[in-house]
């Protein structure tokens, strides 16, 4: 019987790890799709964000209530998988307990703290499903989660309730075991949590404690595996790429949007037509701003996987408050959607066959595209360093570079930048008359 319990595991778990992996591939396939842009400067500084943002989660504490909540369940999700190592060790190689004889004394005190953190995370998503689902707030009764988005938070923070309900459940049937000398069950001392309900097994068979104890341990492991093939499908990608998405941030000054040197070398031959003769000629005609998700860069398309649909950037947007149709976070999730529908596209014709959608209009209109007044808040409040600003930048550069597409009252100001060099109806000569006249 144990040998077809190894059998029955090693299947399981490594047609979970295949599967995922595939995911993984494709996923790092469908970010790559983005232009190259190189981030690797100043490595020093990028640890550094990786350590306060993404394991600190420095932003998170601006609210310190809900980052301590938040906390519990990221902690909780982490550490405890320190004791996932010890189940799939055990279901591996047919054993129980596999560390205690490891850890000796030790060992009851990991899993009595890995219990305290478990019901931390009970807490604290009980607590996010209220925020949800009672108080509805804001942030997150906005339109942009209707459907999936919402249900996907409401799946993850239920599931992880009954993953760590079933960890508890089986310590406790596990040390009622224990009690009775079953064969196998290794005493390991009391456990912090569980130890507590262990009298609620008393008046049970010992085949009905161990079915207990067995089931539960099953549901947990195949629980975490199916867990681990949703994530590629879910919000919560962002648990594992936050980090590299910190590392990645721009280190830019706060508000700095990025010059197109193709841009300023046409304005720089323009204004100095002798240098034409010197200038290296070129067939590549440059495309400015981007219309579809290959033409942003392969940051702004892990930007679009990292987003934890959290919210904060649209709640700290003015546009999105003053009723604006912009939502920094539909931006994000629009260009996720994008992109992994060209990925599957790519995957099933071998290359990009045109599907008549664009990211621009298709998923993102003009008008949410004009209404953002570039006030940097969107980036300033994310907490996994994601820049939905960058992305609009990109597309509006698109409608007015490559369509001439802009409101009139741009159409005026870029006039009278070309033709008086500043934005004002007023030429150099009235300008400086101007000047002479306050001064006089």
């Amino acid at each position: 019987m144990r040998i077809v319990q190894e059998l029955l595991f090693v299947i399981a778990f490594g047609i979970a790890v295949y599967l995922f992996s595939l995911q993984v591939r494709q996923i790092r396939k469908n970010i790559l799709l983005g232009r190259d842009t190189d981030l690797s400067d100043h490595p020093d500084q990028r640890w550094k964000n990786v350590l306060l943002l993404a394991f600190g989660q420095k932003k998170m504490f601006r609210n310190p209530l809900v980052a301590v909540l938040h906390f519990f369940v990221y902690a909780g999700f982490v550490i405890i998988n320190l004791e996932i190592l010890e189940i799939i060790l055990d279901g591996i190689l047919g054993q129980h307990r596999l560390f205690v004889s490891v850890l000796g004394s030790l060992y009851p005190v990991l899993i009595g703290l890995f219990e305290i953190l478990a019901v931390l995370v009970i807490l604290g998503c009980a607590i996010f499903l209220i925020r949800r689902n009672i108080i509805k707030l804001k942030r997150f009764a906005s339109h942009d989660l209707d459907g999936w988005p919402r249900s996907d938070a409401n799946y993850i923070l239920i599931t992880e309730i009954v993953l760590m309900c079933l960890f508890l459940t089986m310590n406790a049937a596990d040390q009622n075991l224990q009690a009775r000398g079953a064969e196998h069950y290794v005493a390991t001392g009391s456990f912090w949590i569980s130890s507590n309900f262990v009298s609620l097994f008393n008046g049970m068979s010992d085949g009905t404690v161990i079915g207990i104890e067995r089931g539960c341990w099953w549901l947990h492991i195949l629980g975490v595996l199916a867990f681990l093939n949703y994530l590629p499908y879910s919000k919560h990608l962002h648990i594992m790429l936050a980090f590299p998405n910190a590392y990645y941030a721009s280190l830019e000054p706060k508000g700095e949007m990025e010059n197109m040197p193709a841009i300023q070398h046409e304005v720089k031959l323009m204004l100095q037509p002798e240098l034409a003769a010197d200038a290296p000629a070129s067939d590549v005609i440059p495309k400015f701003g981007a219309k579809d998700v290959q033409d942003l860069t392969w940051k702004n398309l892990l930007d679009a996987y990292s987003c934890t649909e959290c919210g904060r950037c649209s709640a700290a947007c003015p546009a999105n408050q003053t009723g604006k149709l912009l939502s920094p976070r539909k931006i994000m999730m629009d260009t996720r959607d994008r992109v992994t529908e060209v990925g599957l596209n790519i995957k099933a014709n071998g290359s990009f066959q045109e599907d008549g959608k664009t990211l621009l209009r298709t998923y993102i209109t003009e008008e949410e595209l004009r209404a953002c007044t570039t006030c940097n808040a969107c980036v300033e409040e994310c907490p996994v360093s994601i820049s939905p600003l960058d992305i609009i930048l990109q597309l509006r550069r698109y409608l007015v570079m490559e369509e001439s597409s802009a409101p009139t009252e741009w159409t005026g100001m870029f006039s009278n930048i070309e033709n008086n060099m500043a934005p004002w109806k007023f030429g150099p000569d009235d300008r400086e008359q101007w000047i002479q006249e306050m001064n006089s």
